[in-house]
């Protein structure tokens, strides 16, 4: 199955910090991979701007082998690189100074959608802002994307917020969090509200609880000083997992609609219960055969950051009250996976008493890797050995049903940067949202440091830290195994 391309009008997108390690990796690619599927019009122009000595042509060369780098060879025909190059320019400026910007204004124009991409530090943010408005660059309905890590907490958020309202309204900021790029998050949206197989059953009454697992194999490589300031409370779940905490738990909008979903998803954000350090354990990976410690990798021997964390959620409204959420995130686990269990209950009355096997229902929604979902069901083991009950799943694997390589399943962030030249900000974050998001970290972060607490130490490989298990057992449950 071939995905439907829907062009988009013509535009100019500058890529603020565009000779970086995310437009390397991420963004030039993905619109590279959009122009090769014929979304990208003749009249587009791509504008790199960073503090790099550079020239139009420099900067062409420059993209080149970042596609070489991280694209596989079959994906990028030399003509079609050749082609998507001469979409290509450069400025060299100044984000805090006056470099620059005169060069920008004469290349950016006015009579196509405008997009300014900032991926930079957030620092950076109300800089490039009001020098878009100082320079006459951005029109009143030009787009802004912004990158997390959007705030530090609910302070520094409000002040970034600010900031960017003073020169751009809400609506042409869309704030960028790539998991809800990801097919299969969109795709929770679609089983559960265009299914009446699952919505009657999505509550309390019939799901037992959720797991939510986002697993890394790697360390924190060169992101220590960042990620030290962070840990995986800030860097993972205030943002990623809280977005998926949402979808899952959010009532269905009245149409969908970018207001109207995100209105869904911060009720959900204001009726999280706090969360008490009993519910919570946080971990710092140790020293492998081959592998460093986390101290050793942020060059800091008293860090006191996680680099895992697991917690019990509770959610108090109607439909979730009972059901708790289990989140787990870190890094140097034993798989990189990224997974969403619904676990529904036991029948209220099994008729099948001697029946060997009992399991129960789960539906597994795997964001990565092979994206896909599998619901567990039971069924009787075939042959005469009286009433052998065993599960199987009803697998559908994206890259199986969507063509035998899933070779047309975009990256997410080929779909967010094409949704933002639409000018649909459904699948981006609302000012408000990240303020909420925040509004319960913050007192999170503050009850472990007022109360001193360390990270227990795990081993590279492992789980986690044992501690963790504790969060499942003493409710008489079980983490799913972390595997690829």
């Amino acid at each position: 199955m071939v995905s439907r391309v829907i062009p988009v009008d013509p535009f100019d997108l500058v890529i603020f910090g565009g000779t970086g390690d995310l437009a390397r990796r991420k963004i030039l690619p993905s619109l590279f991979r959009r122009f090769v599927a014929g979304q990208i019009p003749d009249e587009a122009l791509i504008i790199g701007a960073a503090r790099s000595d550079l020239d139009q042509a420099g900067y062409r060369s420059f993209v080149a082998e970042a596609l070489t780098e991280f694209m596989p060879e079959p994906q990028r025909p030399a003509e079609e690189v050749t082609r998507f190059l001469a979409h290509l320019d450069y400025v060299q400026l100044d984000a805090t100074g006056d470099q620059g910007w005169a060069k920008m204004k004469e290349l950016v124009r006015d009579d196509r959608v405008q997009a300014f991409y900032f991926s930079v530090a957030p620092s950076l943010f109300g800089a490039i802002a009001e020098r878009l408005h100082r320079f006459g660059i951005a029109r009143p309905d030009a787009r802004i994307v912004v990158e997390k890590p959007f705030g530090h907490d609910l302070e520094s958020a409000r002040a970034l917020n600010a900031a960017l309202a003073s020169h751009f309204a809400e609506g042409q900021i869309y704030r960028i969090d790539h998991y809800l790029g990801k097919e299969t998050v969109q795709n929770l949206m679609a089983v559960r509200f265009a299914n009446i197989l699952f919505e009657p059953l999505w509550s309390a009454r019939y799901i037992d609880h959720v797991e939510i697992t986002v697993a890394e194999t790697v360390g924190v490589g060169g992101r220590g000083a960042y990620y030290d300031q962070s840990g995986a409370m800030r860097d993972m779940v205030q943002n990623h997992m809280m977005q998926l905490v949402c979808l899952i738990a959010m009532e269905a909008p009245y149409k969908f609609d970018p207001d109207a979903v995100r209105d869904e998803k911060l009720k959900v954000i204001h009726a999280l219960q706090p969360v008490g350090m009993d519910d919570i354990v946080r971990g710092q990976y140790r020293a492998g055969a081959d592998t460093l410690s986390y101290a050793e990798d942020v060059g800091n021997p008293a860090s006191t950051t996680e680099s895992y964390i697991a917690m019990k959620v509770e959610i108090a409204n109607w439909r979730w009250k009972g059901t708790p959420f289990y989140l787990r995130t870190g890094k140097r686990l034993r798989a990189r996976t990224s997974e969403i269990a619904i676990v529904f209950k036991e029948v209220p009355h099994s008729i099948f008493h001697d029946a060997i096997g009992w399991h129960e229902n789960v539906l597994a929604i795997r964001l990565q890797p092979n994206e896909g979902m599998t619901l567990s069901v039971m069924i009787k083991e075939p042959g005469p050995g009286g009433m052998r009950l065993i599960e199987v799943p009803l697998d559908m694997s994206f890259a199986e049903a969507l063509g035998a390589e899933g070779a047309d399943i975009p990256d997410a962030y080929e779909r967010l940067i094409m949704d933002v030249i639409r000018g649909n900000q459904t699948l981006f974050m609302r000012g408000d949202e990240v303020e909420a998001a925040w509004a319960w970290t913050d007192p999170i972060i503050q009850g472990w440091e007022e109360q001193g607490d360390r990270p227990r130490l795990y081993d590279a490989g492992s789980s986690g830290p044992e501690d963790s298990l504790m969060l499942m057992h003493r409710d008489k449950r079980r983490w799913r195994e972390i595997s690829e």
